[in-house]
């Protein structure tokens, strides 16, 4: 959508494409910070300022794809990740994406809760709007969140994120970098959940045209919860499709694409169980273990940074590529 055949016929561009900043107002989510992206191409989705700049709802077409918990998504001051023995990440998990890390991703141990201690931290937004202006115009924000602790690990999150403009796609570009004095491992995985109708009967997800999970029966009280982790071995791009195709008359794909130096792996969870259906597409920098534990990271030296990019495009199948070129 270009800014130029609109401009002369409307009052105000964010009538068809716009950033605005909301306040969550009622029960546990009372006071959430949000940016409400709404692109003018039938893709919606609010990025929580308050919660990491991680994803909240996101809508394509008007149908809600991202997986949503019983509490919505409860303001930060509610969670405690030591919580639970260490397990405080599932009474605040939910929405699209959830940013697991910064030192720490998977299951409990050595003194880390689940998932780390970065999810649900108020970021700092440093700026959004619209950006009609450039040959492919975009929604943005950009924002900031730091995970420290004096005489431990001390990470600058600096997040972008990007919506095309009449488009069907999100991007996010994280740097990372080690503002403390000593060198500290340093992990990332990239939570992405999908409930119903994204996931419905006869899902599936794929990989270079190598089925990896699916088709799957939706509720299925017997499928097994554990995690899948696959190694990528080549290529500087990786990906994976999400395909549903009882969605509509085309069906539903969902591409996530990212860069694969800096996230070797792919991690698939789900669960499928009346009132959860949740499937959950997780790239990763480290292998999963035995026991859902993670293999070595590798460290950040003081002052050193490291990149991460991501995209998700919506299609229909109808519409789709082959996942071999993305």
């Amino acid at each position: 959508m270009k800014a130029a055949p609109i401009r002369m016929r409307s009052g105000d561009l964010r009538q068809f494409a716009a950033v605005r900043r909301i306040t969550l107002d009622d029960g546990p989510e009372r006071g959430v910070r949000a940016l409400a992206f709404s692109s003018g191409g039938g893709l919606d989705f609010w990025v929580l300022s308050d919660r990491s700049l991680d994803i909240g709802p996101l809508w394509w077409r008007g149908l809600p794809l991202a997986w949503q918990a019983p509490a919505g998504f409860s303001s930060p001051a509610l969670h405690d990740a030591e919580g639970d023995r260490g397990f405080g990440f599932n009474r605040s998990f939910s929405g699209f994406l959830v940013t697991c890390g910064l030192d720490h991703i998977r299951q409990p141990a050595n003194g880390h809760p689940l998932h780390g201690r970065l999810p649900f931290t108020p970021a700092r937004v440093t700026a959004y709007g619209e950006d009609w202006d450039r040959d492919e115009p975009v929604l943005f924000c950009e924002g900031e969140v730091v995970q420290a602790r004096f005489g431990g690990e001390a990470f600058r999150l600096t997040r972008r994120i990007e919506a095309v403009i009449g488009g069907s796609c999100l991007s996010i570009t994280d740097e990372v970098e080690n503002i403390g004095t000593s060198p500290t491992p340093q992990a990332s995985l990239y939570h992405f959940n999908l409930g119903f109708p994204a996931l419905a009967d006869g899902t599936r997800v794929e990989r270079n045209g190598q089925r990896l999970l699916g088709p799957l029966v939706v509720p299925d009280p017997a499928a097994s919860r554990d995690s899948i982790a696959t190694a990528i071995e080549h290529g500087d791009v990786a990906s994976c499709r999400v395909s549903t195709p009882s969605l509509g008359t085309a069906g539903l794909g969902i591409d996530f694409t990212w860069g694969r130096e800096s996230l070797p792996y792919l991690q698939l969870w789900h669960d499928l169980r009346p009132h959860a259906c949740v499937l959950g597409i997780e790239p990763c920098t480290s292998a999963r273990q035995e026991g859902g534990l993670s293999g070595p990271e590798n460290k950040l030296m003081p002052g050193e940074r490291r990149i991460y990019q991501l995209r998700v495009t919506m299609r229909e199948l109808s519409d789709a590529v082959d996942v071999t070129e993305l």
